[in-house]
C-alpha cells in the first residue's frame, strides 16, 4: 500500500497545487505541502481495506504545522478527482478555523483562555489591595467599633 499511497499523493499534489512538496511522514503516510498556500495534506492508511485517512491543517509561521483541523476516510479506488474533491473540502474547513477568532474570548490570539467571571489584571501595579477594598474593610471595621461602643455605653 506503500507505493499506491506515494503514487496517488504524487499524482494528488499535481491536482491541487502547481507548487507543492511530498514526503513521507514517520508513521508510513505522505504529505502534500502547499507552502504558498499555508496549508497541508497528509494521507495515510485507514482501518478499512483500499481506504485512506486523509486529514488537512494550517502551515504557521515559521513552517511548523498546526494540527490537524479535520479530516475523512475516502476510498482509495475513488479516483483523484474523488479524493481531490474531498481534500478541497478539508482544505476549506481548515480555512474557515483559521478565519474564526480564538476561542476564549481572547484578542491577543496567543490560545490561552482567561476563566469566566475573572478580569484581567492592571500590570504595574504593585499593591494588590485596590482603593475600593480598603474603603469596604473600613465601613466593616466602623459597623464593628460603633456595635462596641454601643454596647459599652449601655451595659457600662
Amino acid at each position: 500500500m506503500g507505493a499506491q499511497l506515494r503514487d496517488t499523493a504524487t499524482e494528488l499534489a499535481g491536482v491541487l497545487w502547481r507548487e507543492h512538496t511530498v514526503y513521507r511522514e514517520r508513521s508510513g503516510g505522505m504529505v502534500i505541502r502547499g507552502e504558498h498556500v499555508r496549508r497541508w495534506i497528509s494521507l495515510a492508511p485507514a482501518g478499512g481495506r483500499d481506504e485512506i485517512l486523509v486529514r488537512a491543517g494550517r502551515i504557521l509561521d515559521g513552517g511548523t504545522t498546526a494540527p490537524a483541523r479535520s479530516e475523512a476516510v475516502v476510498p482509495l479506488t475513488a479516483g483523484t478527482d474523488v479524493l481531490a474533491a474531498a481534500c478541497r473540502r478539508l482544505l476549506a474547513e481548515a480555512a474557515a478555523d483559521a478565519a474564526r477568532p480564538p476561542r476564549g474570548g481572547t484578542a491577543s490570539g496567543s490560545g490561552r483562555s482567561r476563566r469566566p467571571g475573572k478580569t484581567a489584571r492592571r500590570r504595574g501595579r504593585g499593591r494588590h489591595t485596590g482603593f475600593g477594598s480598603w474603603v469596604i474593610v473600613l465601613c466593616v471595621v466602623g459597623v464593628i467599633g460603633l456595635y462596641v461602643y454601643s454596647n459599652a455605653t449601655l451595659h457600662g
